[in-house]
């Protein structure tokens, strides 16, 4: 099949979605929340549609590289309130088996986004609270426009902040940074958040799409399997001692020895110093 042009839709592979839409932009696909009517609010069959897109995206081998984004003027304003007023009706006895399957799905999106073997974007065109800031931090490099604001919303509805912020947060801004804006619950613009570290690149909300494209398209120039290696490799640095990050490396290195892609590579360095 010939190579989609630039903002078509994703071909039939991709699963059907009613809250999310995705474009391939080359080798970049473009998976954008798509419930603009309620901030693009994560509610139960959001979190469905998301795992299985991750998912498409991960065994798609013309997908080099995700950008995650939100349609309309919020990235994600978090879980879906209504929802959670549903869940306060539901009879008592079957309230935490129920948070708790819920929690696995939110997770299993989490890791999954957090896993991708190929680098992620998230593109932060507006409000990205509670749940939504844990999707921007869960990826590899958030850009945002000046429209972007970003919240650990959890305490002010009672709640721990449940989808990766725990874990993802210290490790951009630090601990102590972390533990105040997750326990004041107050919002960052865009400007303190690239200060701060917790965003990477600032952009306009004009050209904020087509920057993280080409974030992304200057990241898979080379390699494919060589990033997969490296990431799954560098996902785990902060938490293993140096033996064990050089033993990983060993064998990914091994892994890197034995493709077409190191060879072609090290074949034409060598017969363009000939010519």
């Amino acid at each position: 099949m010939a190579p989609e042009e630039s903002g078509s839709p994703a071909d039939a592979g991709v699963p059907k979605a009613d809250r999310i839409e995705v474009e391939r932009h080359g080798g970049v696909a473009v998976i954008a929340l798509n419930r603009p009517d309620v901030l693009n609010a994560m509610d139960d069959s959001m979190r469905g549609e998301l795992v299985e897109i991750i998912d498409w995206a991960a065994q798609d081998d013309k997908v080099r590289a995700v950008v995650l984004t939100g349609r309309g003027r919020s990235f994600c304003a978090g879980g879906d309130i209504a929802a959670m007023q549903e869940r306060l009706k539901a009879p008592i006895g079957t309230v935490a088996i129920n948070g708790w399957q819920r929690q696995r799905r939110t997770h299993a999106a989490i890791t999954q986004l957090h896993g991708l073997t190929k680098p992620t974007i998230a593109a932060v065109n507006g409000a990205a609270a509670g749940l939504g800031c844990d999707l921007a931090l869960c990826c590899d490099f958030i850009i945002a426009s000046e429209y972007a604001k970003f919240v650990m919303s959890y305490v002010l509805r009672g709640l721990i902040p449940d989808g990766g912020g725990l874990y993802f947060l210290p490790r951009r801004v630090g601990m102590a940074r972390a533990k105040e804006l997750i326990f004041s619950a107050r919002r960052v613009d865009s400007e303190e958040a690239l200060r701060i570290g917790m965003v990477d690149q600032l952009s306009s909300a004009d050209n904020l799409l087509d920057d993280a494209i080409a974030l992304a398209e200057s990241m898979i120039v080379g390699s494919s399997v060589a990033v997969a290696l490296s990431k799954s490799i560098l996902d785990q640095s902060f938490e293993l001692p140096m033996d064990q990050l050089f033993a990983l490396g060993r064998q990914a290195q091994a892994i890197c020895y034995t493709t077409d892609e190191h060879r072609d590579a090290v074949n034409d360095f060598l017969n363009k110093r000939k010519s």
